[in-house]
Protein backbone atom coordinates (compact mmCIF):
# COMPACT_ATOMS: atom_id res chain seq x y z
CA UNK A 1 0.00 0.00 0.00
CA UNK A 2 1.37 3.40 -0.95
CA UNK A 3 0.05 6.74 0.19
CA UNK A 4 1.26 9.91 -1.49
CA UNK A 5 0.68 13.45 -0.26
CA UNK A 6 1.43 16.74 -2.00
CA UNK A 7 1.83 19.76 0.21
CA UNK A 8 3.68 23.01 0.77
CA UNK A 9 6.89 22.17 2.56
CA UNK A 10 8.13 24.89 4.90
CA UNK A 11 11.73 23.72 4.52
CA UNK A 12 11.78 23.32 0.74
CA UNK A 13 9.53 26.09 -0.56
CA UNK A 14 6.68 24.92 -2.75
CA UNK A 15 8.20 21.49 -3.23
CA UNK A 16 6.57 18.14 -3.59
CA UNK A 17 6.53 16.28 -0.28
CA UNK A 18 6.12 12.59 -0.87
CA UNK A 19 5.19 10.28 1.96
CA UNK A 20 5.44 6.63 1.05
CA UNK A 21 4.03 4.14 3.51
CA UNK A 22 5.09 0.64 2.49
CA UNK A 23 3.52 -2.16 4.47
CA UNK A 24 4.97 -5.21 2.74
CA UNK A 25 8.66 -4.45 3.25
CA UNK A 26 8.46 -1.82 6.00
CA UNK A 27 10.80 0.62 4.27
CA UNK A 28 10.58 4.25 5.24
CA UNK A 29 10.09 6.90 2.57
CA UNK A 30 13.65 8.19 2.83
CA UNK A 31 15.00 4.65 2.67
CA UNK A 32 13.23 4.22 -0.66
CA UNK A 33 14.62 7.53 -1.93
CA UNK A 34 18.15 6.66 -0.78
CA UNK A 35 18.05 3.17 -2.27
CA UNK A 36 16.89 4.53 -5.61
CA UNK A 37 19.21 7.55 -5.53
CA UNK A 38 16.55 10.25 -5.99
CA UNK A 39 16.74 12.01 -2.60
CA UNK A 40 18.00 15.14 -4.34
CA UNK A 41 14.69 15.43 -6.21
CA UNK A 42 12.39 15.12 -3.20
CA UNK A 43 14.32 17.78 -1.30
CA UNK A 44 15.50 21.04 -2.83
CA UNK A 45 17.36 20.51 -6.10
CA UNK A 46 19.79 22.71 -8.01
CA UNK A 47 17.92 21.71 -11.15
CA UNK A 48 14.70 23.13 -9.70
CA UNK A 49 16.36 26.41 -8.74
CA UNK A 50 17.88 26.83 -12.18
CA UNK A 51 14.54 26.05 -13.80
CA UNK A 52 12.69 28.62 -11.67
CA UNK A 53 15.39 31.23 -12.29
CA UNK A 54 15.29 30.57 -16.03
CA UNK A 55 11.52 30.77 -16.10
CA UNK A 56 11.42 34.14 -14.35
CA UNK A 57 14.28 35.43 -16.47
CA UNK A 58 12.48 34.45 -19.69
CA UNK A 59 9.18 36.01 -18.57
CA UNK A 60 10.84 39.28 -17.53
CA UNK A 61 12.93 39.46 -20.71
CA UNK A 62 9.83 38.97 -22.88
CA UNK A 63 7.87 41.62 -20.97
CA UNK A 64 10.82 44.04 -20.91
CA UNK A 65 11.36 43.77 -24.69
CA UNK A 66 7.69 44.65 -25.15
CA UNK A 67 7.96 47.39 -22.50
CA UNK A 68 5.12 45.68 -20.64
CA UNK A 69 2.97 46.49 -23.71
CA UNK A 70 3.44 50.24 -23.23
CA UNK A 71 5.32 52.86 -25.27
CA UNK A 72 8.00 53.35 -22.61
CA UNK A 73 10.83 51.83 -24.76
CA UNK A 74 12.37 50.21 -21.70
CA UNK A 75 15.10 48.27 -23.60
CA UNK A 76 16.66 51.62 -24.51
CA UNK A 77 17.03 52.42 -20.82
CA UNK A 78 18.35 49.00 -19.75
CA UNK A 79 19.11 45.96 -21.93
CA UNK A 80 16.66 43.08 -21.60
CA UNK A 81 19.53 40.64 -20.96
CA UNK A 82 20.50 42.47 -17.78
CA UNK A 83 16.90 42.61 -16.59
CA UNK A 84 16.56 38.88 -17.25
CA UNK A 85 19.75 38.12 -15.31
CA UNK A 86 18.64 40.25 -12.36
CA UNK A 87 15.15 38.75 -12.32
CA UNK A 88 16.48 35.21 -12.47
CA UNK A 89 18.95 35.87 -9.65
CA UNK A 90 16.27 37.42 -7.42
CA UNK A 91 13.86 34.55 -8.11
CA UNK A 92 16.60 32.06 -7.25
CA UNK A 93 17.38 33.93 -4.02
CA UNK A 94 13.73 33.89 -2.90
CA UNK A 95 13.40 30.21 -3.77
CA UNK A 96 16.58 29.25 -1.90
CA UNK A 97 15.49 31.22 1.17
CA UNK A 98 12.17 29.37 1.14
CA UNK A 99 14.06 26.10 0.76
CA UNK A 100 16.09 26.56 3.94
CA UNK A 101 19.39 27.74 2.40
CA UNK A 102 20.98 24.29 2.23
CA UNK A 103 24.45 23.86 0.80
CA UNK A 104 23.40 22.43 -2.61
CA UNK A 105 20.92 25.30 -2.93
CA UNK A 106 23.62 27.81 -1.95
CA UNK A 107 25.94 26.42 -4.60
CA UNK A 108 23.34 26.91 -7.32
CA UNK A 109 22.42 30.39 -6.07
CA UNK A 110 26.01 31.64 -5.97
CA UNK A 111 26.70 30.27 -9.44
CA UNK A 112 23.65 32.10 -10.81
CA UNK A 113 24.61 35.30 -8.99
CA UNK A 114 28.14 35.09 -10.39
CA UNK A 115 26.83 34.74 -13.94
CA UNK A 116 24.41 37.65 -13.41
CA UNK A 117 27.16 39.83 -11.97
CA UNK A 118 29.47 39.02 -14.88
CA UNK A 119 26.74 39.93 -17.36
CA UNK A 120 26.07 43.25 -15.61
CA UNK A 121 29.77 44.11 -15.49
CA UNK A 122 30.38 43.09 -19.11
CA UNK A 123 32.80 40.28 -18.28
CA UNK A 124 33.13 36.88 -19.94
CA UNK A 125 32.69 33.93 -17.58
CA UNK A 126 33.81 30.32 -17.73
CA UNK A 127 31.85 27.61 -15.98
CA UNK A 128 34.86 26.42 -13.97
CA UNK A 129 35.48 29.94 -12.66
CA UNK A 130 31.82 30.28 -11.71
CA UNK A 131 31.97 26.98 -9.77
CA UNK A 132 35.17 28.07 -7.97
CA UNK A 133 33.62 31.40 -6.97
CA UNK A 134 30.56 29.61 -5.56
CA UNK A 135 32.86 27.22 -3.67
CA UNK A 136 34.83 30.11 -2.17
CA UNK A 137 31.69 31.99 -1.09
CA UNK A 138 30.17 28.89 0.58
CA UNK A 139 33.36 28.27 2.57
CA UNK A 140 33.80 31.92 3.53
CA UNK A 141 30.28 32.05 4.94
CA UNK A 142 30.40 28.63 6.61
CA UNK A 143 33.79 26.84 6.84
CA UNK A 144 32.08 23.96 8.65
CA UNK A 145 30.21 23.17 5.44
CA UNK A 146 33.11 20.83 4.73
CA UNK A 147 31.63 18.43 7.28
CA UNK A 148 28.36 17.99 5.37
CA UNK A 149 28.02 15.25 2.73
CA UNK A 150 25.81 17.56 0.68
CA UNK A 151 28.74 19.95 0.20
CA UNK A 152 30.95 17.28 -1.37
CA UNK A 153 28.22 15.64 -3.41
CA UNK A 154 26.91 18.93 -4.80
CA UNK A 155 30.22 20.46 -5.85
CA UNK A 156 31.76 17.19 -6.99
CA UNK A 157 28.72 16.34 -9.13
CA UNK A 158 29.05 19.65 -10.98
CA UNK A 159 32.82 19.16 -11.15
CA UNK A 160 32.36 15.73 -12.76
CA UNK A 161 29.95 17.17 -15.32
CA UNK A 162 32.48 19.89 -16.20
CA UNK A 163 35.35 17.39 -16.33
CA UNK A 164 33.48 15.17 -18.79
CA UNK A 165 31.92 17.90 -20.94
CA UNK A 166 33.92 21.15 -21.10
CA UNK A 167 36.13 21.11 -24.16
CA UNK A 168 34.74 17.76 -25.32
CA UNK A 169 31.15 18.46 -26.34
CA UNK A 170 30.70 19.23 -30.00
CA UNK A 171 28.00 21.43 -31.43
CA UNK A 172 25.23 19.31 -32.84
CA UNK A 173 23.63 20.50 -36.05
CA UNK A 174 19.87 20.69 -35.73
CA UNK A 175 19.00 21.97 -39.17
CA UNK A 176 17.39 19.32 -41.32
CA UNK A 177 16.90 16.94 -38.39
CA UNK A 178 13.52 15.60 -37.46
CA UNK A 179 12.05 16.06 -34.00
CA UNK A 180 12.72 12.42 -33.21
CA UNK A 181 16.38 12.79 -34.18
CA UNK A 182 16.73 15.93 -32.05
CA UNK A 183 15.03 14.16 -29.15
CA UNK A 184 17.43 11.21 -29.47
CA UNK A 185 20.40 13.61 -29.42
CA UNK A 186 19.13 15.20 -26.22
CA UNK A 187 18.48 11.76 -24.74
CA UNK A 188 22.00 10.63 -25.65
CA UNK A 189 23.52 13.71 -24.00
CA UNK A 190 21.42 13.22 -20.85
CA UNK A 191 22.44 9.57 -20.68
CA UNK A 192 26.11 10.47 -21.02
CA UNK A 193 25.78 13.02 -18.22
CA UNK A 194 24.01 10.54 -15.95
CA UNK A 195 26.69 7.94 -16.67
CA UNK A 196 29.47 10.40 -15.84
CA UNK A 197 27.87 11.51 -12.57
CA UNK A 198 27.12 7.93 -11.48
CA UNK A 199 30.65 6.73 -12.18
CA UNK A 200 32.32 9.92 -10.98
CA UNK A 201 30.61 9.97 -7.59
CA UNK A 202 30.97 6.25 -6.87
CA UNK A 203 34.15 6.53 -4.72
CA UNK A 204 32.78 9.55 -2.85
CA UNK A 205 29.39 7.90 -2.25
CA UNK A 206 31.13 4.81 -0.90
CA UNK A 207 33.26 6.96 1.40
CA UNK A 208 30.32 8.96 2.75
CA UNK A 209 27.58 6.33 2.96
CA UNK A 210 29.15 2.90 2.52
CA UNK A 211 26.68 2.00 -0.22
CA UNK A 212 25.85 2.81 -3.82
CA UNK A 213 22.48 2.68 -5.54
CA UNK A 214 22.88 0.37 -8.54
CA UNK A 215 19.44 1.27 -9.85
CA UNK A 216 19.99 5.02 -9.39
CA UNK A 217 20.62 5.73 -13.10
CA UNK A 218 17.39 4.00 -14.10
CA UNK A 219 15.35 5.68 -11.36
CA UNK A 220 16.79 9.11 -12.17
CA UNK A 221 16.22 8.65 -15.89
CA UNK A 222 12.49 8.64 -15.18
CA UNK A 223 12.29 10.73 -12.01
CA UNK A 224 14.41 13.73 -13.10
CA UNK A 225 12.28 14.75 -16.11
CA UNK A 226 9.01 13.81 -14.41
CA UNK A 227 9.66 15.70 -11.16
CA UNK A 228 11.74 18.53 -12.59
CA UNK A 229 9.81 19.32 -15.75
CA UNK A 230 6.26 18.26 -14.89
CA UNK A 231 5.49 17.78 -11.17
CA UNK A 232 7.42 20.77 -9.80
CA UNK A 233 5.94 23.28 -12.30
CA UNK A 234 2.47 21.89 -11.66
CA UNK A 235 2.82 22.33 -7.90
CA UNK A 236 4.25 25.83 -8.31
CA UNK A 237 1.40 26.94 -10.54
CA UNK A 238 -1.11 25.27 -8.20
CA UNK A 239 0.30 27.31 -5.32
CA UNK A 240 -0.59 30.63 -6.96
CA UNK A 241 -3.66 29.85 -9.05
CA UNK A 242 -7.18 30.06 -7.61
CA UNK A 243 -9.52 27.10 -7.18
CA UNK A 244 -10.65 25.04 -8.99
CA UNK A 245 -7.59 25.37 -11.28
CA UNK A 246 -5.21 24.77 -8.39
CA UNK A 247 -7.17 21.67 -7.33
CA UNK A 248 -6.89 20.16 -10.80
CA UNK A 249 -3.15 20.83 -10.91
CA UNK A 250 -2.60 19.36 -7.44
CA UNK A 251 -4.51 16.23 -8.40
CA UNK A 252 -2.58 15.87 -11.63
CA UNK A 253 0.74 16.18 -9.81
CA UNK A 254 -0.53 13.79 -7.15
CA UNK A 255 -1.41 11.16 -9.74
CA UNK A 256 2.00 11.40 -11.42
CA UNK A 257 3.91 11.18 -8.16
CA UNK A 258 1.72 8.28 -7.06
CA UNK A 259 2.70 6.26 -10.12
CA UNK A 260 6.34 7.24 -9.67
CA UNK A 261 6.20 6.11 -6.02
CA UNK A 262 4.89 2.68 -7.04
CA UNK A 263 7.70 2.31 -9.57
CA UNK A 264 10.37 3.47 -7.10
CA UNK A 265 9.08 1.12 -4.43
CA UNK A 266 9.33 -1.79 -6.86
CA UNK A 267 12.90 -0.80 -7.80
CA UNK A 268 13.90 -0.35 -4.16
CA UNK A 269 12.68 -3.82 -3.25
CA UNK A 270 14.96 -5.50 -5.80
CA UNK A 271 17.69 -7.53 -4.08
CA UNK A 272 20.42 -5.92 -6.19
CA UNK A 273 19.13 -2.36 -5.74
CA UNK A 274 21.99 -1.29 -3.47
CA UNK A 275 25.58 -2.38 -3.22
CA UNK A 276 26.81 -2.34 0.39
CA UNK A 277 30.46 -1.88 1.30
CA UNK A 278 32.59 -1.02 4.27
CA UNK A 279 33.84 2.55 4.42
CA UNK A 280 37.08 2.57 2.40
CA UNK A 281 40.50 3.13 3.82
CA UNK A 282 42.30 6.33 2.71
CA UNK A 283 44.57 4.55 0.24
CA UNK A 284 41.77 2.53 -1.37
CA UNK A 285 39.68 5.70 -1.74
CA UNK A 286 42.57 7.64 -3.28
CA UNK A 287 43.29 4.80 -5.71
CA UNK A 288 39.62 4.52 -6.72
CA UNK A 289 39.44 8.30 -7.21
CA UNK A 290 42.44 8.30 -9.54
CA UNK A 291 40.98 5.31 -11.39
CA UNK A 292 37.68 7.19 -11.83
CA UNK A 293 39.42 10.23 -13.32
CA UNK A 294 41.32 7.91 -15.64
CA UNK A 295 38.15 6.10 -16.71
CA UNK A 296 36.31 9.37 -17.44
CA UNK A 297 39.27 10.87 -19.31
CA UNK A 298 38.73 11.98 -22.94
CA UNK A 299 38.71 9.49 -25.77
CA UNK A 300 42.19 8.62 -26.85
CA UNK A 301 43.50 8.40 -23.30
CA UNK A 302 45.58 5.20 -23.24
CA UNK A 303 44.17 2.02 -21.71
CA UNK A 304 41.17 3.60 -20.03
CA UNK A 305 39.69 0.16 -19.32
CA UNK A 306 42.62 -0.58 -17.00
CA UNK A 307 41.19 2.01 -14.63
CA UNK A 308 38.67 -0.60 -13.50
CA UNK A 309 41.51 -2.41 -11.73
CA UNK A 310 41.90 0.64 -9.48
CA UNK A 311 38.42 -0.02 -8.08
CA UNK A 312 39.18 -3.57 -7.00
CA UNK A 313 40.65 -2.71 -3.55
CA UNK A 314 37.59 -0.53 -2.87
CA UNK A 315 35.12 -3.19 -4.02
CA UNK A 316 36.82 -6.08 -2.25
CA UNK A 317 37.43 -4.33 1.07
CA UNK A 318 35.42 -6.11 3.78
CA UNK A 319 36.29 -3.62 6.51
CA UNK A 320 38.41 -4.05 9.61
CA UNK A 321 38.13 -7.32 11.52
CA UNK A 322 39.66 -8.67 14.75
CA UNK A 323 42.59 -10.94 14.10
CA UNK A 324 42.82 -14.56 15.17
CA UNK A 325 42.84 -14.74 18.96
CA UNK A 326 41.45 -11.21 19.35
CA UNK A 327 38.16 -9.87 20.69
CA UNK A 328 36.98 -6.30 20.12
CA UNK A 329 34.47 -4.55 22.37
CA UNK A 330 32.87 -1.28 21.27
CA UNK A 331 30.60 0.71 23.59
CA UNK A 332 28.77 2.83 21.03
CA UNK A 333 27.92 6.45 21.76
CA UNK A 334 24.12 6.25 21.59
CA UNK A 335 23.29 8.88 24.20
CA UNK A 336 21.52 7.84 27.40
CA UNK A 337 21.30 4.14 26.70
CA UNK A 338 23.31 0.97 26.19
CA UNK A 339 24.71 -0.69 23.06
CA UNK A 340 27.89 -2.77 23.21
CA UNK A 341 29.22 -4.65 20.18
CA UNK A 342 31.34 -7.77 20.79
CA UNK A 343 33.41 -9.04 17.84
CA UNK A 344 35.81 -11.81 16.97
CA UNK A 345 37.13 -12.80 13.57
CA UNK A 346 34.02 -14.92 12.89
CA UNK A 347 31.23 -13.81 15.24
CA UNK A 348 29.30 -10.69 16.28
CA UNK A 349 27.09 -10.11 19.35
CA UNK A 350 25.30 -6.88 20.25
CA UNK A 351 24.35 -6.30 23.87
CA UNK A 352 21.37 -3.92 23.96
CA UNK A 353 20.22 -1.71 21.12
CA UNK A 354 20.28 1.85 22.46
CA UNK A 355 17.39 4.25 23.11
CA UNK A 356 14.39 5.37 21.10
CA UNK A 357 14.79 9.10 20.43
CA UNK A 358 11.31 9.69 18.99
CA UNK A 359 8.53 7.65 17.36
CA UNK A 360 10.38 7.94 14.04
CA UNK A 361 13.99 7.76 15.20
CA UNK A 362 16.08 5.48 17.39
CA UNK A 363 19.68 4.49 18.03
CA UNK A 364 19.30 1.44 15.81
CA UNK A 365 18.58 3.41 12.65
CA UNK A 366 20.68 6.48 13.50
CA UNK A 367 23.81 4.99 15.08
CA UNK A 368 24.07 1.21 15.20
CA UNK A 369 23.00 0.17 11.69
CA UNK A 370 25.11 2.90 10.02
CA UNK A 371 28.09 1.82 12.15
CA UNK A 372 27.62 -1.85 11.22
CA UNK A 373 27.36 -0.97 7.54
CA UNK A 374 30.43 1.25 7.75
CA UNK A 375 32.35 -1.69 9.19
CA UNK A 376 31.05 -4.05 6.51
CA UNK A 377 29.03 -6.08 9.05
CA UNK A 378 25.92 -7.51 7.40
CA UNK A 379 24.68 -9.78 10.19
CA UNK A 380 24.74 -10.47 13.93
CA UNK A 381 25.04 -13.91 15.42
CA UNK A 382 23.17 -12.74 18.50
CA UNK A 383 21.36 -9.73 19.91
CA UNK A 384 20.85 -9.49 23.68
CA UNK A 385 18.08 -7.13 24.82
CA UNK A 386 18.67 -6.94 28.55
CA UNK A 387 15.24 -5.67 29.65
CA UNK A 388 12.12 -3.79 28.68
CA UNK A 389 13.23 -0.16 28.89
CA UNK A 390 13.40 2.09 25.82
CA UNK A 391 17.01 3.10 26.43
CA UNK A 392 18.00 -0.56 26.02
CA UNK A 393 15.43 -1.98 23.59
CA UNK A 394 14.52 1.14 21.60
CA UNK A 395 16.64 0.37 18.54
CA UNK A 396 16.15 -3.41 18.35
CA UNK A 397 13.42 -3.49 15.73
CA UNK A 398 15.33 -1.12 13.44
CA UNK A 399 18.39 -3.35 13.73
CA UNK A 400 16.37 -6.50 13.02
CA UNK A 401 14.74 -4.87 9.99
CA UNK A 402 18.09 -3.87 8.46
CA UNK A 403 20.57 -6.51 9.62
CA UNK A 404 20.20 -10.27 9.77
CA UNK A 405 20.04 -11.39 13.43
CA UNK A 406 20.31 -15.12 14.02
CA UNK A 407 19.27 -15.30 17.69
CA UNK A 408 17.72 -12.85 20.14
CA UNK A 409 18.22 -13.31 23.89
CA UNK A 410 16.01 -11.20 26.15
CA UNK A 411 13.99 -10.99 29.34
CA UNK A 412 11.08 -9.34 27.50
CA UNK A 413 7.47 -10.49 27.81
CA UNK A 414 6.66 -13.18 25.27
CA UNK A 415 4.14 -10.96 23.49
CA UNK A 416 6.63 -8.10 23.02
CA UNK A 417 7.08 -6.96 19.37
CA UNK A 418 10.82 -7.70 19.52
CA UNK A 419 10.13 -11.28 20.62
CA UNK A 420 7.52 -11.88 17.93
CA UNK A 421 9.79 -10.37 15.24
CA UNK A 422 12.77 -12.56 16.16
CA UNK A 423 13.55 -15.57 13.98
CA UNK A 424 14.92 -17.37 17.03
CA UNK A 425 14.15 -16.02 20.51
CA UNK A 426 15.53 -17.41 23.76
CA UNK A 427 14.85 -16.16 27.25
CA UNK A 428 17.87 -15.18 29.29
CA UNK A 429 18.35 -17.85 31.93
CA UNK A 430 20.87 -18.35 34.70
CA UNK A 431 23.01 -21.30 33.64
CA UNK A 432 22.69 -20.63 29.93
CA UNK A 433 26.08 -20.85 28.21
CA UNK A 434 27.60 -21.29 24.77
CA UNK A 435 30.94 -20.95 23.03
CA UNK A 436 32.11 -19.29 19.82
CA UNK A 437 35.65 -20.27 19.02
CA UNK A 438 37.76 -19.01 21.89
CA UNK A 439 34.92 -17.06 23.54
CA UNK A 440 32.74 -18.43 26.33
CA UNK A 441 29.38 -16.85 27.17
CA UNK A 442 27.72 -17.33 30.56
CA UNK A 443 24.27 -15.93 31.37
CA UNK A 444 24.23 -15.27 35.11
CA UNK A 445 20.83 -13.63 35.62
CA UNK A 446 17.81 -13.86 35.74
CA UNK A 447 16.67 -17.40 36.52
CA UNK A 448 13.41 -19.02 35.46
CA UNK A 449 11.79 -18.42 38.87
CA UNK A 450 12.19 -14.69 38.32
CA UNK A 451 9.94 -14.83 35.24
CA UNK A 452 7.23 -16.54 37.27
CA UNK A 453 7.34 -13.71 39.81
CA UNK A 454 7.30 -11.17 36.98
CA UNK A 455 4.26 -12.71 35.29
CA UNK A 456 2.41 -12.99 38.60
CA UNK A 457 3.00 -9.31 39.28
CA UNK A 458 1.67 -8.41 35.83
CA UNK A 459 -1.45 -10.52 36.32
CA UNK A 460 -2.06 -8.81 39.66
CA UNK A 461 -1.54 -5.41 37.97
CA UNK A 462 1.28 -4.64 40.35
CA UNK A 463 3.97 -2.18 39.37
CA UNK A 464 7.05 -3.97 38.10
CA UNK A 465 10.52 -2.51 37.65
CA UNK A 466 12.05 -3.89 34.40
CA UNK A 467 15.54 -3.09 35.71
CA UNK A 468 15.26 -6.18 37.91
CA UNK A 469 14.94 -8.34 34.77
CA UNK A 470 18.29 -7.30 33.27
CA UNK A 471 20.08 -10.09 31.43
CA UNK A 472 23.56 -10.32 32.91
CA UNK A 473 26.14 -11.76 30.54
CA UNK A 474 29.77 -12.62 31.20
CA UNK A 475 32.06 -13.09 28.21
CA UNK A 476 35.40 -14.80 28.75
CA UNK A 477 38.13 -14.57 26.14
CA UNK A 478 41.30 -16.37 27.14
CA UNK A 479 42.61 -14.85 30.36
CA UNK A 480 40.32 -11.82 30.15
CA UNK A 481 36.60 -11.28 30.73
CA UNK A 482 33.92 -8.58 30.49
CA UNK A 483 30.73 -8.44 32.57
CA UNK A 484 27.56 -6.85 31.11
CA UNK A 485 24.94 -6.43 33.87
CA UNK A 486 22.42 -4.10 32.19
CA UNK A 487 20.50 -2.02 34.74
CA UNK A 488 20.79 -4.30 37.75
CA UNK A 489 20.10 -2.61 41.06
CA UNK A 490 21.26 -3.26 44.62
CA UNK A 491 19.02 -6.27 45.37
CA UNK A 492 19.98 -8.05 42.17
CA UNK A 493 23.67 -7.32 42.71
CA UNK A 494 23.39 -9.02 46.11
CA UNK A 495 21.81 -12.08 44.49
CA UNK A 496 24.62 -12.26 41.97
CA UNK A 497 27.29 -12.00 44.65
CA UNK A 498 25.54 -14.69 46.70
CA UNK A 499 25.08 -17.12 43.78
CA UNK A 500 28.14 -16.44 41.61
CA UNK A 501 30.71 -14.86 43.91
CA UNK A 502 33.59 -16.74 42.32
CA UNK A 503 32.27 -16.31 38.79
CA UNK A 504 31.88 -12.51 38.67
CA UNK A 505 35.54 -11.53 38.40
CA UNK A 506 36.13 -9.62 35.14
CA UNK A 507 38.71 -7.23 33.77
CA UNK A 508 36.07 -4.94 32.26
CA UNK A 509 32.70 -3.98 33.74
CA UNK A 510 29.87 -2.20 32.01
CA UNK A 511 28.75 0.04 34.87
CA UNK A 512 25.31 -1.18 36.07
CA UNK A 513 22.42 1.20 35.43
CA UNK A 514 24.72 3.82 33.83
CA UNK A 515 26.32 4.62 37.19
CA UNK A 516 23.07 5.19 39.08
CA UNK A 517 23.08 5.59 42.85
CA UNK A 518 20.97 2.41 43.10
CA UNK A 519 23.75 0.21 41.70
CA UNK A 520 27.52 -0.46 41.83
CA UNK A 521 27.56 -1.45 45.48
CA UNK A 522 30.93 -1.92 47.18
CA UNK A 523 30.38 -5.67 47.59
CA UNK A 524 29.53 -6.07 43.91
CA UNK A 525 32.58 -4.11 42.76
CA UNK A 526 34.79 -6.12 45.09
CA UNK A 527 33.44 -9.37 43.62
CA UNK A 528 33.96 -8.21 40.04
CA UNK A 529 37.28 -6.44 40.72
CA UNK A 530 37.48 -4.75 37.31
CA UNK A 531 40.37 -2.74 35.93
CA UNK A 532 38.21 -0.75 33.49
CA UNK A 533 34.61 0.45 33.84
CA UNK A 534 32.56 1.73 30.90
CA UNK A 535 29.80 4.26 31.61
CA UNK A 536 27.25 4.49 28.80
CA UNK A 537 25.66 7.84 29.53
CA UNK A 538 24.31 10.74 27.50
CA UNK A 539 25.82 14.21 27.61
CA UNK A 540 24.17 16.22 30.41
CA UNK A 541 21.52 13.53 30.85
CA UNK A 542 18.59 14.41 33.09
CA UNK A 543 19.39 11.57 35.52
CA UNK A 544 22.85 13.04 36.20
CA UNK A 545 24.47 9.67 35.54
CA UNK A 546 27.00 8.68 36.66
CA UNK A 547 26.27 9.83 40.19
CA UNK A 548 29.21 11.57 41.86
CA UNK A 549 29.37 9.21 44.83
CA UNK A 550 29.32 6.19 42.49
CA UNK A 551 32.10 7.60 40.34
CA UNK A 552 34.16 8.31 43.46
CA UNK A 553 33.60 4.69 44.54
CA UNK A 554 35.14 3.45 41.30
CA UNK A 555 38.03 5.92 41.56
CA UNK A 556 38.76 4.90 45.15
CA UNK A 557 39.21 1.31 43.97
CA UNK A 558 41.61 2.39 41.22
CA UNK A 559 39.22 1.46 38.40
CA UNK A 560 39.75 3.38 35.16
CA UNK A 561 36.48 5.05 34.16
CA UNK A 562 35.65 5.58 30.46
CA UNK A 563 32.52 7.55 29.59
CA UNK A 564 30.63 7.96 26.33
CA UNK A 565 29.64 11.53 27.14
CA UNK A 566 33.27 12.60 27.51
CA UNK A 567 35.17 10.11 25.35
CA UNK A 568 32.72 9.22 22.58
CA UNK A 569 32.63 5.58 21.53
CA UNK A 570 34.85 3.33 23.68
CA UNK A 571 36.91 0.64 21.95
CA UNK A 572 38.66 -2.20 23.76
CA UNK A 573 40.88 -4.79 22.09
CA UNK A 574 41.35 -8.05 23.97
CA UNK A 575 44.49 -9.99 23.09
CA UNK A 576 47.53 -10.77 25.17
CA UNK A 577 46.49 -7.61 27.05
CA UNK A 578 43.57 -5.18 26.95
CA UNK A 579 44.15 -2.00 24.92
CA UNK A 580 41.64 0.79 25.50
CA UNK A 581 41.00 3.62 23.05
CA UNK A 582 38.26 6.17 22.48
CA UNK A 583 36.79 7.85 19.42
CA UNK A 584 37.64 11.36 20.59
CA UNK A 585 41.22 10.36 21.23
CA UNK A 586 41.53 8.91 17.73
CA UNK A 587 39.67 11.78 16.05
CA UNK A 588 40.69 14.90 17.91
CA UNK A 589 38.81 18.10 17.08
CA UNK A 590 39.29 21.53 18.54
CA UNK A 591 35.62 21.82 19.50
CA UNK A 592 35.99 18.97 21.98
CA UNK A 593 37.66 21.55 24.24
CA UNK A 594 40.30 19.13 25.53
Amino acid sequence: MTQVLLCKNRNSGFIVAVQILIDWNHQSDWEVFNRTGISHLVAISGLHITMIAGMFAAIMAALWRRSFFTKAALPLLLPAQKVAALSGALAALCYVLLAGFGIPAQRTLYMLLTVALALWSGRITSVSHVLCVALAVVLLIDPWALLWPGFWLSFCAVGVILYTSVGRSQAVAVEGKSRIARFLDVLKMAGATQYAVTIGLLPLTTLLFGRVSLIGPLANALAIPLVGLVVTPLTLFASVLPAPLSTWLWRGAHALIGQLAVFLNWLSALPFAVWQAALPQPWTFALALLATLWLLAPRGWPLRWLALAGWLPLLLDNGSRPGAGEMWVTALDVGQGMAVLIETADHRLLYDSGPAYSPASDAGSRVIVPYLRARGITGLDALVVSHNHDDHSGGALSIMNNVKVNTVYSSLPLDHPIVTAAADHRRCNDGQDWQWGGMKFDMLYPDLDHYSVQEAAQEASKKHNPNTDSCTLKITHGAHAILLPGDLETAQERKLVARHAGQLKANVLLAPHHGSGTSSTAAFLAAVDPQIAMFQVGYRNRFRHPQRQVLERYQALGIEALRNDQDGAIMLKFGASIVADTYREQHRRYWYGR
